[in-house]
């Protein structure tokens, strides 16, 4: 019978999280996962895999925590239209600029590891598929509000607001002003979505 683990699985995996995160996947090696864990490399590895499978797990983790607040914004947002809004400029909101320069998980790892790991690259097409029909819902439901053109194709115009917030995201790394920044995210909005017609 397995002895049951005495650590914080949770724990763990927001702190490995946080380390790809901030330094990248080639960045961080074995010694700062189990620095950041706390757990030695048997208990790591013996609970994880290797640092490959342990990474695709943070990944999947976070996107998946991701889409459930996108999911839940989705349904407390007072109209479709202003999730929509949010998702796009969600980077923009520390003044700071430092979550604009941290950027996303998902985003920064397609960058660094599409090309040369599929898995990496499925899981961030599962991932997008299910923002892109989330935005469907929300720009649906705009629709229905009177916010977006009812005649617009709410699934084309989705696949064009995730690209306009992966630029957002992709022009923060570089350490843009956030107020730029901002301008630049609504102007991509007042482009992507139709009025109705008057």
């Amino acid at each position: 019978m397995p002895r049951p683990r005495e650590f914080d699985e949770d724990r763990v995996v927001v702190a490995v999280r946080d380390e790809f995160w901030n330094k990248g996947y080639a960045a961080t090696s074995m010694d700062d996962l189990l620095r950041v864990s706390g757990l030695g490399k048997g208990s790591l590895y013996g609970a994880f895999g290797d640092k490959h499978s342990l990474f695709l797990r943070v990944l999947r983790d976070y996107d998946d925590a991701n889409l459930l607040m996108l999911r839940e914004r989705l349904e407390s947002a007072p109209r479709g239209v202003d999730l929509v809004r949010e998702f796009v400029l969600s980077m923009t909101g520390d003044p700071t600029g430092a979550a604009a320069r941290r950027g996303c998980l998902l985003a920064n790892s397609i960058a660094e590891l599409a090309a040369s790991a599929p898995d990496v690259a499925a899981e961030a097409r599962r991932s997008y598929d299910a923002v892109i029909t989330v935005l469907t819902e929300a720009l649906e439901r705009a629709q229905r509000e009177g916010d977006v053109d009812p005649d617009a194709n709410a699934g084309e115009v989705a696949r064009a607001v995730l690209a306009a917030q992966l630029g957002v995201i992709a022009l923060g790394r570089t350490g843009m002003d956030v107020e730029v920044l901002t301008a630049v995210g609504q102007s991509a909005l007042s482009r992507l979505l139709p009025a109705p017609a008057q």
